[in-house]
């Protein structure tokens, strides 16, 4: 009878854990995010030697620990989509009150190395940026409250899940970091409307958000410094903005060709926040073009597979991370492009970073597990039997 009504998929009795989770696991986004790291790693090879002289460090320092940290990023992804939808959401609550926590204490212990925010951990050998790791679990946690305040008696989940986002988004705003506060939201806001929140309301949430800008601009000089360069009718040519859209321009369909880009050595931020003018100005727009292909790929796999998911926690959380995912990328290529003022963030497994490559290798392996095939069916299934 339960098979009539949910539906049935092949089950193997003794089958080994590495072939099932070969065989329910979205492959695709696999290989898209393996091709992503493999740019990254040849994007590292060309920005990273210019970094190192800066630094009066060996040229190729920073592409080894890209590389260890590249390596460590895949590993944890595919630990973590070995595990169970259960798991993720247990693993999710737990990081976010640990990330949480962390984030509260870093007007105290953090670190600003100069950049005025104070965003890192530093442990003297490496960085720690908590508001990386704190994203993915922030996406499960809110999910979980969310489909738990649906439930027959649940909590005032909607409400507990608005507290979490709203008080982490005032966290981050202290350091101050606006790029990530806007980030989180835009995910969160995904999940909300999904979980059928009125319309009112999100655009009620929509215009706090506007409002909560403007008193940015108001309030902080080096968001208004930001949001003032975005506006200007030119844009100086000697900026990291200007040596952006020069790279971009130079390299044209095709690029200039390996090694032969200048915007390496002319951008503090090749690495990291403008590596895609690295990738445009020697690869051209067709490295640009597959970049984004890559990306798009991985979240319209991930949504197909969630269109078919029964599970309102799952379904959620694989949203909202999915929509984080690719917002984090559509920001960044807007930046160095002029379509968005700057926020400092990285590109999704291509730019240099510990801590942004370890936490989107969380990220991914989270909706890598949440999107595997399952043997309680999918959603059609039981709409199907629900008509009959």
């Amino acid at each position: 009878m339960t098979e009539m009504v949910h539906g049935t998929m092949p089950v193997y009795t003794g089958e080994p854990v590495l072939s099932r989770w070969w065989r329910t696991v979205d492959r695709w986004t696999i290989s898209c995010v393996l091709l992503l790291v493999g740019i990254g790693l040849l994007l590292a090879l060309a920005s990273s030697p210019p970094l190192a002289a800066r630094n009066h460090l060996s040229p190729f320092h920073y592409f080894q620990r890209h590389v260890v940290y590249a390596t460590l990023s895949m590993a944890m992804m595919f630990v973590v989509s070995m595990q169970s939808p259960n798991t993720i959401r247990r693993w999710g609550v737990l990081g976010f009150v640990l990330g949480f926590g962390t984030l509260a204490l870093l007007p105290f212990i953090g670190s600003d190395f100069g950049k005025g925010a104070v965003r890192w951990l530093s442990f003297g050998f490496t960085t720690i940026q908590p508001s990386e790791f704190v994203k993915p679990c922030l996406a499960v946690c809110g999910a979980w409250l969310l489909a738990a305040g649906q439930d027959l008696n649940g909590p005032p989940g909607k409400m507990l899940s608005l507290a979490a986002v709203l008080s982490t988004v005032f966290l981050l705003v202290l350091q101050p970091d606006f790029g990530q506060s806007v980030l989180i939201l835009f995910g969160w806001g995904v999940m909300y409307f999904i979980s059928g929140a009125p319309m009112v309301l999100i655009l009620g949430l929509a215009g706090t958000a506007v409002l909560g800008g403007v008193a940015a601009y108001n309030g902080s000089e080096h968001f208004a410094r930001r949001i003032d360069g975005f506006w200007a009718a030119e844009v100086d040519a000697r900026s990291q903005l200007g040596y952006a859209a020069s790279a971009i321009q130079e390299g044209g369909l095709f690029g200039l060709g390996v090694g032969e880009g200048q915007v390496k050595w002319q951008l503090p931020d090749a690495h990291t926040d403008f590596v895609i003018a690295v990738a445009a100005e020697e690869y051209g727009f067709v490295m640009v073009a597959l970049i984004i292909a890559l990306y798009a790929v991985i979240c319209l796999r991930a949504l197909s597979r969630l269109t078919r998911e029964r599970d309102m926690f799952i379904r959620l959380a694989g949203s909202g991370l999915a929509a984080m995912i690719s917002a984090q990328a559509m920001i960044n290529m807007g930046v160095a492009v002029r379509l968005l003022p700057a926020k400092g963030m990285t590109l999704p497994f291509i730019s240099q970073g510990g801590s942004s490559l370890l936490a989107m290798g969380i990220m991914v392996g989270m909706l890598l597990a949440l999107t595997r095939s399952r043997p309680q069916g999918e959603i059609s299934d039981h709409l199907l039997t629900r008509g009959r």
